[in-house]
């Protein structure tokens, strides 16, 4: 085991550099996009492979490793034939078997009681509980933000933590700062607004206004958390995906005695210039097997907003994933 993490060790047979090569595509591609699948880390030298992760992701990234290896003897990989190879091994099981085996955690919030809707949100709720560092990795509409928010709320009424900080980069998705009129705060508003609307619904318009008066509630721009040591605080990084890898180890390095992070982020929606790498995908490589840091990937089947939500995310991932298969 790997700080805590069961891990198993197998060859694929017979060694051939050019089908390893097909298997694990250019940069380990294809390696990568298994390990975000299946929230596993997969390290190899030649046809030697280790897989660290929870028993039965472990498992089943090991049965994927050994299908996809022997497809390469008729077959080139891409990156959809790595999805449809995913698909089929049993992955709803396994995100399943682990909600199941967390405790039920039901957060009371004015509006009345949240709870996790489907396994993989169970078990991001019992992640943020019980550790002080959390990652919520997935598409638009999984929960990652309300959920960490509706437990921000709670730990803060309960007088848990002191404080209550929301942070956002202020990246520009495709538009200009500049462009729009005001302030410097009114122009970051309108990236702060989701999480404004969520404190709103579960604290009330004046109760949220008092406490924001009272500086017990900061909603802020990434750039106001450099040189701050944050204590007895429940800090939220929303939209992580747009910091650079300097903003999210410079973020992650502010949190102080008796405070719990929470940092959501959907890969997929980079706004970042495109050579400017994403601190959040940095991030989940580098600090995957860190004890006591937890890492929760949803999926287009944990979208709960309109249903066409879902099949739009898996329309654009389709589309996207074909687009780099297709030779330039």
């Amino acid at each position: 085991m790997t700080n805590g993490l069961p891990q198993r060790d197998f060859a694929l047979e017979p060694e051939d550099n050019a089908r390893l090569s097909n298997l694990c595509g250019p940069f380990d591609e294809h390696l990568r996009q298994v390990e975000l699948r299946l929230g596993v880390e997969i390290n190899h030298r030649g046809n030697l492979f280790q897989v660290i992760g929870e028993e039965g992701a472990v498992r089943t990234a090991e049965k994927v490793m050994q299908a996809l290896y022997a497809s390469t003897e008729n077959e080139s990989l891409n990156g959809a034939k790595i999805n449809l190879h995913l698909a089929d091994s049993g992955i709803d099981a396994i995100v399943n078997d682990a909600a199941d085996g967390a405790q039920d955690v039901t957060i009371k919030v004015k509006r009345g009681v949240i709870k996790g809707r489907g396994p993989n949100q169970a078990r991001y709720l019992h992640a943020i509980t019980t550790h002080d560092i959390s990652f919520g990795v997935g598409p638009a509409g999984t929960g990652k933000t309300y959920l960490a928010v509706a437990s921000a709320v709670e730990a803060l009424e309960a007088n848990r933590v002191q404080r209550l900080l929301l942070v956002r980069p202020a990246v520009e998705a495709g538009e200009k700062l500049g462009f729009l009129p005001g302030d410097l705060t009114q122009k970051v508003d309108p990236y702060l607004r989701p999480l404004y609307d969520a404190l709103y619904e579960m604290l009330g318009f004046e109760k949220v206004a008092k406490l924001i008066e009272r500086n017990v509630i900061e909603i802020a721009p990434l750039a106001y958390m450099r040189g701050r040591t944050l204590n007895d605080s429940y800090v939220i990084l929303d939209e992580a995906q747009n910091t650079t890898v300097e903003q999210m180890k410079m973020f992650l390095t502010r949190i102080g005695f008796g405070s719990v992070a929470v940092i959501t982020g959907d890969v997929s929606q980079v706004d970042l210039p495109r050579n400017v790498r994403s601190g959040l995908r940095h991030a989940v490589e580098v600090l995957r097997g860190v004890d006591g840091i937890s890492f929760t990937f949803f999926t287009s089947r944990d979208v709960v907003r309109h249903p066409l939500v879902a099949k739009i995310v898996r329309a654009y991932e389709a589309f996207e994933q074909a687009s780099e298969d297709t030779p330039k």
